[in-house]
């Protein structure tokens, strides 16, 4: 037995000077034969020899290429698990760009809609308070507490608290009652007035229907070329600042 496996060492032998791991890979073939023989020798009681030392050896490798392999396959699969959040970031909704948002539509000093309150009755007026609002009539010139009145501000609708002008379209007139060239947008409504034996244009309160006084054009007083001719006792003033009573809205009965 010993002779024949003399020609089995001296190959081994002979191969592992000649051994160059980098360039020549072992077969996984010649390492399983070489650990068979060396297992069978170890039953019989012989001793190991050199060759055992290259099977070991070339054992010890395949079990260290193995487990570059795993730690490569588990790179990978950590690889797949960031495609998917990268999928997932995909699908969440993005941020619009500040050229997007630059493209929308901005609409600036828009008029705040005025507050509301639902009433069974419009404010208690005095006597001469309701002979001009409700009655039509007409504030002597000069008396009226509001025509030289220069403060920044609103007027509003004494019966019903509209917003009726704004002090910035008030100017100086001379005529003896405030004189404002606009109003506050669908805040008057106009009529034509026949009284006194001429043809005018009436203005009230587009809410509450109370009568304002008359509006004048082509006086060329202004820009606008308008003359809003308005009772004091029809108006009350809010201060800049000051927060204005809600309007009142009372149902027709």
């Amino acid at each position: 037995m010993r002779y024949l496996l003399l020609p089995l060492v001296a190959a081994f032998a002979f191969s592992s000077c000649s051994y160059e791991p980098m360039d020549q890979p072992i077969l996984s073939g010649d390492v399983e034969i070489a650990s068979a023989t060396t297992e069978g020798e170890g039953q019989n009681g012989v001793k190991p020899t050199a060759a055992d030392g290259v099977a070991a050896s070339l054992d010890t490798a395949s079990l260290d290429t193995g487990t570059r392999d795993t730690g490569t396959r588990d790179t990978g699969t950590r690889d797949t698990g960031t495609r998917d959040a990268s999928s997932r970031d995909a699908a969440m909704p993005q941020t619009p760009l500040a050229a997007d948002v630059a493209k929308q539509p901005v609409t600036l000093n828009q008029p705040k809609t005025p507050k509301q309150k639902q009433a069974m009755s419009y404010n208690k007026l005095t006597a001469k308070e309701a002979y001009v609002i409700q009655e039509k009539g007409t504030e002597a010139p000069g008396v009226g507490e509001y025509t030289d009145n220069k403060a920044d501000g609103l007027y509003i609708c004494r019966q019903c608290n509209a917003e009726l002008y704004r002090s910035t379209d008030k100017f100086q007139s001379n005529c003896g009652w405030p004189s404002f060239d606009d109003e506050i947008a669908g805040a008057v409504e106009r009529h034509e007035d026949g009284t006194l034996g001429m043809v005018r244009v009436e203005i009230v309160c587009t809410n509450c229907k109370g009568h304002l006084g008359h509006v004048f054009a082509g006086e060329r007083m202004t820009e606008k070329n308008t003359r809003h001719c308005v009772n004091s006792i029809s108006m009350k003033f809010v201060p800049a600042g000051v927060t204005p009573p809600s309007m009142l809205i009372v149902k027709p009965k």
